[in-house]
């Protein structure tokens, strides 16, 4: 079964966290990155960049709304995220607690599915 693994990063925390220490924890999860996919669990992974280089797209009675970034309305962001195969729930949580994320973000854990369940 699919399962998705949403980084969910406090806004600013990069910025906060600055460019030296930021390569590090990138080395971190382009390590676990890679021992997921040696184990044959990573259908696909990414990160995504800050809020603040983001647009928000809504369709309203035909028109487009633009919003651009950063929002401020918003505390937290989607940082990355890995989309597995795990045999179970369990597993999936099991990858979680060793994502290094989860030492300075929430991880997520969500099953994929169809979006009327």
């Amino acid at each position: 079964m699919s399962y998705m693994l949403l980084i969910i990063e406090t806004t600013g925390q990069r910025q906060e966290r600055g460019r030296a220490a930021g390569e590090q924890v990138y080395e971190r999860m382009l390590r676990f990155t890679a021992d997921l996919q040696e184990r044959g669990l990573l259908e696909a992974s990414n990160s995504l960049a800050s809020t603040d280089r983001a647009v928000r797209l809504q369709l309203r009675e035909g028109r487009q709304h633009l919003v651009d970034g950063p929002f401020a309305e918003a505390k937290e962001m989607v940082g990355g995220f890995f989309l597995l195969n795990c045999k179970s729930k369990a597993e999936a949580l099991a990858i979680a607690a060793s994502c290094p994320a989860a030492e300075w973000a929430t991880v997520e854990v969500r099953g994929v599915g169809p979006c009327y369940e």
